[in-house]
């Protein structure tokens, strides 16, 4: 498990590889994580936007920006929590990820919290890479 905490909000990550969707021999690799995110804090935020930067093993960088997380824009109150798994695809048997989530408080003020660097490794990330 991964672990940061920006102004009271911890961000958690338990990746795990899919060796079931994947299909190495296609150079496909396919990671599940698990997000949880809990207002450790004493005001009520909102999860408007999330950033990801997510690097493959030959170092090839591929950003996402959008809306929410899974289709939702959580509202954690003090002492709530909200949990999500999505998924992420590479070409390479292993990579890694990090980014940020954009909240805005009750009172309209915006800030950005970290989601900590995490690795994406498979079966076969011991093999050598071409």
């Amino acid at each position: 498990m991964y672990r940061a905490v920006t102004r009271k909000i911890e961000v958690t990550v338990t990746p795990r590889f899919m060796s079931e969707r994947s299909s190495p021999s296609n150079s496909y690799y396919f990671w599940a994580y698990t997000i949880n995110i809990a207002n450790l804090g004493s005001e009520t935020v909102q999860l408007k936007t999330r950033h990801w930067r997510i690097t493959d093993a030959h170092g090839r960088l591929q950003e996402v920006k959008g809306p929410g997380v899974v289709g939702e824009e959580p509202t954690l109150k003090p002492g709530d929590s909200f949990e999500y798994t999505s998924g992420v695809p590479l070409p390479t048997p292993s990579g890694f990820m990090v980014g940020s989530y954009g909240m805005v408080t009750a009172r309209g003020e915006h800030f950005d919290i970290e989601i900590p660097a995490f690795s994406l490794d498979s079966t076969d990330s011991a093999r050598t890479i071409n």
